[in-house]
């Protein structure tokens, strides 16, 4: 993530070239967000990744900033449940720079009593079935998603079966046209 790219810009008859790197991106991102915390996640294999903690009203305007300042791909959105912790759900979305290389997880902390984050769909419009996911197996809603719902699970589904809370056990499964068991 250290490495410098040069990236143009077309304007008019002349091109401007500016040199930017992965530090510059997240650089860029604390001075404008400089009330969010930052952090830095190491894992076992591959290089570091930048982690910021945004509330949900806040999420959209960070992103959008985010994929202006040079994080063009979005890559990731997943639910988490903390059971036992309050807020007990999180949102984590990665987004990534190609040019230069750089990984950005942004982390929302989500309630219980109202679990909700808007939609990035307006922003990233890859997380469109990423945020269907969520909301079928987590029951976390995505106001001003185009689509919202179910994705994996029929309609008729009662509950969302990765919450750590959902009844484990044997549920039969009817697929279409399969012949009945007796």
């Amino acid at each position: 993530m250290s490495g410098t790219v040069e990236q143009s810009t077309l304007g008019g008859a002349d091109r401007e070239s500016v040199k930017r790197t992965a530090p510059d991106l997240i650089t860029a991102l604390k001075q404008a967000y400089s009330d969010l915390e930052f952090s830095r996640f190491q894992p076992n294999s591959g290089p570091a990744q930048d982690v910021v903690t945004v509330g949900p009203e806040r999420l959209v305007e960070l992103a959008a900033f985010a994929r202006d300042a040079g994080f063009e791909m979005f890559v990731d959105l997943c639910g988490v449940d903390y059971l036992r912790r309050d807020p007990r759900f999180e949102v984590v979305v990665t987004l990534l720079s190609l040019t230069p290389p750089a990984r950005l997880r942004i982390k929302v902390p989500v309630s219980a009593s109202r679990p909700s984050v808007p939609s990035l769909t307006g922003v990233y419009a890859g997380s469109n079935f990423y945020e269907r996911e969520t909301y079928d197996l987590f029951g976390i809603d995505f106001p001003g998603h185009p689509d919202l719902s179910r994705i994996l699970l029929p309609d008729d589904w009662e509950g969302h079966p990765l919450r750590k809370d959902y009844a484990v056990g044997s549920v039969p499964v009817q697929f279409k046209d399969a012949p009945r068991s007796a």
